[in-house]
């Protein structure tokens, strides 16, 4: 199925792994126009050179999406290299592993500045070419979370709840633009923070049974992890042309974890 994305030029945060890196392998598959960002711009272009994302159709840079100066030339990189802007997956984020009495007044300052500053700071560099686009869409890319806390991530779900309510505006405000706003909740997803929770853990089981052991206990009924392939196909789709009636919606990515209604 053609998703319309052919030279569409499109901006993804957070691309250095996970989910943002299979994002945008999949849709250079698709001959999209890549730009990405990640704090770390030497793991940023090994981890595209090692995926096989490199060449003139790909603009990678160092930017920490929390200041806006360095968001706001970013986006000029980018349109300067492409000269205009179709798309943009808000993608940055982490999780926070504390507990609501562990958790510290910087923790919340530094988690909401995240999640909302991540979010805000490239969609408000974005804005002035995305409503020249004539075809453009933002996928904020959340968690489960935002509708069924977690004790043990007491910030981050307070986050992604204000995310969620968030990208719900968005999508109101910039509708009369042409502009559909959608999110992408993830449940369990196999990406390296996984991974390191997993070394962490010292146990003496394989990740495999590990991973299954961790969906048993958190209830997943497909019992095991996603991957972030399976995140970037709904990714790609909300950004397709296929998906150009879709605004203001959340789709769970999450093995049927989500007890939620949203």
């Amino acid at each position: 199925m053609d998703l319309f994305l052919r030279d569409r030029v499109i901006l993804v945060t957070g691309g250095s792994s996970g989910v943002g890196l299979a994002t945008l392998r999949l849709l250079a598959g698709e001959g999209a126009l890549l730009a990405t960002c990640a704090r770390d711009g030497e793991r940023l272009q090994k981890a595209l050179a090692d995926a096989g994302i490199a060449g003139d159709r790909v603009l990678a840079s160092t930017c920490d999406v929390r200041i806006p100066q360095e968001v706001a030339a970013l986006v000029a990189a980018v349109t300067d290299r492409f000269g205009r802007l179709d798309g943009l997956v808000n993608n940055a984020g982490q999780s926070r592993m504390k507990t609501l009495e562990q958790t510290t007044a910087d923790d919340w300052r530094d988690e909401l500045d995240l999640k909302f500053a991540g979010v805000l700071n490239p969609t408000n560099a974005s804005l002035p070419w995305l409503r020249r686009s004539g075809a453009a869409a933002i996928v904020n890319v959340n968690a489960i979370l935002a509708v069924q806390p977690e004790p043990r991530l007491a910030a981050t779900s307070a986050a992604r709840a204000g995310l969620l309510n968030l990208s719900r505006t968005m999508a109101d405000a910039y509708a009369p633009d042409g502009i559909r706003v959608n999110s992408v909740c993830l449940g369990l997803v196999d990406t390296g923070q996984w991974r390191r929770r997993y070394e962490r853990a010292g146990t003496v089981h394989d990740y495999a049974t590990w991973q299954r052991d961790l969906a048993a206990d958190r209830r997943v009924p497909l019992g095991r992890l996603g991957t972030p392939e399976e995140v970037a196909a709904v990714i790609a789709f909300l950004l397709s042309g296929r998906a150009s009636y879709i605004t203001g919606s959340a789709i769970d990515v999450g093995g049927g974890v989500g007890r939620g209604i949203h």
